[in-house]
């Protein structure tokens, strides 16, 4: 039952389609049709701009942070270690999933990098911090986002496995699987930058 009922507020949290929302309720675009037509923060900043790039970026973080604490603080107290870390490995997935495939937006969203973020920030604060922190670095010296997201994505199990020696064999596996979903998203970027015709993003262009 907590299986299910976890799951399913995850999905629907993952679902809410922030970019979709803010772009045709405040500006009437649709940002799936323009940029890099996806449904995400990056192409929200890129078609819209900072404030509803920030908007989006935020919320999207908030969906995957509220994935996983959810179970958090209302089992923690009432079952095992181990099955509160399985379920909120499973709200995480369901999260990403309804990120990337949106029930309230036809199925078409985005990579799901912000949500991973935020999940990341809800099981593994300090590893979060971390990937973070590589994330700027990379995209404020390559102005490219996607490449950020990508030796982020690389990184983070590494942190957990052998930075942090976290030992659940749960949370490794899903490290692992969450840093190759990231990586698979982003296989059309891979090929670009291998092209050099990779958009690049300036931070602190006005």
């Amino acid at each position: 039952m907590d299986f299910a009922l976890f799951g399913l507020i995850a999905y629907l949290l993952g679902s809410i389609p922030t970019a979709v929302w803010v772009g045709k309720s405040y500006y009437g675009i649709d940002v799936r049709e323009h940029g890099s037509k996806n449904a995400g923060a990056t192409n929200t900043f890129r078609v819209l701009g900072k404030k509803p790039g920030t908007m989006v970026l935020l919320i999207d973080v908030l969906k995957g942070a509220l994935a996983v604490l959810l179970p958090y603080f209302l089992l923690k107290d009432s079952i095992e270690y181990e099955r509160l870390i399985q379920i909120q490995l499973l709200t995480a997935i369901l999260a990403i999933l309804g990120h990337v495939f949106p029930l309230f937006a036809n199925f078409k969203g985005g990579k799901g990098v912000a949500t991973s973020l935020g999940i990341i920030i809800g099981i593994h604060p300090p590893a979060a911090g971390i990937c973070l922190g590589i994330f700027l670095i990379v995209f404020i010296i390559s102005k490219y986002v996607s490449l950020g997201a990508i030796i982020t994505a690389i990184a983070f199990p590494m942190l957990i496995i052998f930075l942090f020696h976290v030992e659940s064999i749960w949370l490794r596996g899903f490290s692992i699987l969450l840093g190759s979903v990231v990586v698979l998203t982003h296989k059309k970027n891979i090929l670009r930058l291998a092209k050099g015709e990779e958009n690049k993003m300036n931070l602190f262009k006005k």
